[in-house]
């Protein structure tokens, strides 16, 4: 997203440039990283990975809600995934997944489902899924929809994925899991001074995050990647950088060894952990 947008609570800098967007793109490259992960409302971005060429990643996008003047669900889905890959300069995408997947259980529901099938029928894309803000969203939609893959948040503080049984019942399934939010937008990598005065109703986690990393000689980015990766049930971990340096950064803490977090550093509270809930704090 920061390749098409200023994003993130803790983003300072804006929009990633041109350069900066290549010079993450190659060194992701050399580091292994095969994935990309984009989306149609993520401004510029689709049009800026197809100028630095992606043609040898697998791409992941999104499409958006169905506009209210559609008429022909499954003639907007097709042109819709046809005009990503244009814009990315693919022949085809990895996979498409639903930023609403609530739509698949509304009255547009089974026409959105078919189209998403006969995309990957022409294989226009290999795998179709969701992008979920917790495990209830799963909750309606099992048992109706195949889903070849979920992206669900996962992060030191939101741990539902894991506690709440789905990450394993998808894994049984077969379905591709992907984690993102592993710094919950950034607000996981603010310093004390920097967190914005709306989340102070949370002081007392925040005493005990911050204590736990000086007592553990940890940086906040470290402890994210870490906790991370010692969770086998994910197959990606999707990340979003601003810059090169972060990027490296957080190749470095792959290397280092999976980390344990005590379990008084959760929270189930959805004006924390939900970052759609924050303009309403």
């Amino acid at each position: 997203m920061q390749f098409g947008l200023p994003y993130g609570v803790a983003n300072r800098a804006g929009q990633v440039s041109r350069d900066e967007a290549a010079a993450i793109l190659a060194t992701a490259r050399t580091a292994g990283v095969d994935t990309l992960d984009t989306a149609i409302a993520y401004g510029e971005s689709e049009a800026r990975l197809g100028e630095l060429g992606v043609s040898e990643w697998r791409v992941i996008s999104k499409l958006p809600a169905i506009p209210a003047d559609v008429v022909d669900v499954e003639a907007w889905v097709q042109q819709s995934i046809a005009g990503s890959r244009r814009r990315l300069g693919v022949s085809s995408l990895y996979a498409i997944l639903l930023h609403l997947p609530e739509q698949l259980l509304g009255p547009a529901g089974t026409a959105l489902y078919r189209a998403l099938l006969a995309a990957r029928e022409r294989g226009e894309v290999r795998k179709i899924g969701i992008s979920i803000y917790g495990p209830q969203d799963l909750e309606p939609l099992a048992g109706r929809f195949q889903l070849d893959l979920v992206q669900a948040p996962f992060n030191i503080l939101d741990r539902r994925m894991d506690t709440s049984g789905w990450l394993q019942r998808l894994r049984e399934a077969g379905t591709e899991v992907h984690a993102r939010s592993l710094f919950l937008q950034g607000l996981l990598l603010m310093p004390a001074s920097g967190r914005l005065p709306k989340f102070n109703r949370w002081q007392s986690l925040w005493t005990r995050w911050d204590d736990w990393l000086r007592a553990n000689d940890l940086t906040a980015l470290e402890a994210c990647v870490r906790f991370a990766v010692a969770n086998d049930g994910f197959d990606r971990l999707v990340v979003g950088v601003d810059s090169r340096a972060q990027l490296e950064e957080i190749l470095r803490s792959l290397t280092a060894a999976p980390l344990e977090v005590p379990g008084e550093l959760m929270s189930t509270e959805a004006d924390l952990i939900n970052p759609a809930r924050w303009n309403l704090l």
